[in-house]
């Protein structure tokens, strides 16, 4: 009986997830969660580092989020970003750009 405790921890945490994933509001616009993400100067060096296709297809989201967003109109049902095709594309990109900064912020110090 113990083993299924996580189990069923885990359904419950991915249902909690999913949820909060709808409830924020940005699939219903067709954004991405990586679409949210507050450009600072590493968001924006990492957008630099983007291919090309990836880039262009934030921009049309973040374009046609912001055309829906001033008709006050959302996307129809099917065209929602679902939870499960939420992609991460500029996470690895952000996290090696943090990376870096970090480490010339060390040696500066030395």
């Amino acid at each position: 009986m113990a083993s299924r405790a996580p189990v069923a921890t885990g359904r419950l945490l991915i249902g909690a997830r999913k949820w909060y994933y709808n409830m924020c509001g940005f699939n219903k616009l067709g954004l991405f969660r990586d679409d949210t993400i507050l450009e600072d100067s590493d968001v924006k060096e990492a957008l630099r580092r983007l291919p090309e296709k990836q880039y262009n297809d934030r921009m049309f989201r973040l374009k046609r989020s912001l055309d829906l967003s001033m008709k006050q109109q959302i996307l129809p049902k099917d065209q929602w970003t679902k939870y499960e095709e939420d992609a991460n594309y500029l996470t690895p990109y952000l996290t090696e750009v943090i990376r870096e900064r970090k480490e010339r912020e060390e040696w500066m110090k030395k």
